[in-house]
């Protein structure tokens, strides 16, 4: 029974090959039984990650390298990985071994349970500041609190699938990709396998501040109309405002009426909330409306330069 393991790569040529010796030992030591590949997806490295890369296949064949055309994105290149694997079960994991590559012993028991999907639930996550953990803590709830389906919190992309999982995964083919609500979207059995994460071993995160909040967006919009409903909320509430100042006005109308003269400043105060909220709302609707016009596109997810799966 083969294993295969999907690793996207964007600039860690720090960490290629530590992580190179962790997957010989864990499969030499713990998953000596199984025959395995792992799939290495360059999504357009530029700091020689891709030379490395091909120095690890030629020394061992079970490590292939499917290069990209050019950077895709993290989660397009966990798909294209997905698709190349050739696996009855695939891991997904990223290349900064954060996540320790022998929590895959523990995910393939359950996979021989006969649990479809076992992801990584991280218990702690060392090397990251107070603010990381916040917001990433608060995104989870968050999500799950305005999705349609239930994504589990505190986790990531690291998880296993089966073969049967695996095809159903790929058939969903949208553009603006949310991995780990896709796999929860596809439903089958699923079970989280707890586990530390631990530091990044080098180089820098590849999701600082502004791509993090663009993930997140991604995520919501993907599985929540929650903020095209924002504008019925907001309209609801400006109308509030609106008669609640159209009573203060008419009160001073018949009551004390030289105050009104003096209302210039609460009218422009109504009128820039009123704009505020209306273009916001157009934003949200501009939003999805580019999502729906990529889909309706057609375009591949990704394109490949080579894929290097034969022993040299």
């Amino acid at each position: 029974m083969m294993l295969s393991v999907v690793i996207p790569i964007f600039n860690e040529r720090n960490n290629l090959q530590p992580l190179k010796a962790r997957f010989e030992a864990l499969f030499s030591g713990p998953l000596a039984s199984l025959d395995w590949e792992l799939i290495l997806v360059n999504d357009g490295s530029r700091d020689g990650s891709l030379e490395i890369m091909r120095e690890i296949h030629r020394s061992n064949p079970r490590f292939k390298v499917l290069n990209l055309s050019r950077n895709f994105g993290h989660q397009i290149a966990i798909t294209a990985g997905i698709e190349h694997a050739a696996g009855e079960a695939v891991v997904v994991m990223d290349g900064d071994l954060q996540d320790p590559p022998e929590v895959i012993v523990d995910m393939w028991a359950a996979f021989e349970r006969g649990v479809d999907v076992a992801y990584g639930q991280r218990i702690t996550r060392k090397g990251e500041s107070w603010f990381k953990l916040f917001s990433a803590s608060m995104f989870y709830r968050l999500l799950q609190g305005v999705s349609r389906i239930r994504i589990p919190v505190d986790t990531g992309d690291f998880r296993l699938m089966s073969r049967r999982a695996v095809k159903a995964f790929l058939e969903l083919r949208e553009s603006h990709r949310f991995v780990r609500g896709l796999v929860s979207w596809i439903g089958f059995s699923q079970e989280p396998v707890p586990y530390h994460r631990d530091e990044r071993t080098a180089g820098e995160t590849k999701y600082p501040l502004v791509k993090m909040l663009k993930f997140a967006w991604d995520g919501v919009t993907s599985f929540s109309s929650l903020p095209l409903k924002m504008a019925t909320w907001l309209g609801g509430f400006t109308i509030l405002v609106a008669l609640a100042f159209g009573m203060y006005t008419l009160y001073h109308f018949f009551f004390n009426p030289t105050v009104l003269v003096k209302g210039w400043s609460s009218i422009v105060m109504l009128q820039l909330l009123l704009g505020g909220v209306q273009l916001l709302m157009l934003g949200v609707l501009g939003e999805y409306l580019g999502r729906i016009s990529d889909e309706v596109k057609g375009r591949p997810l990704y394109l490949v330069d080579s894929f290097e799966d034969e022993a040299p």
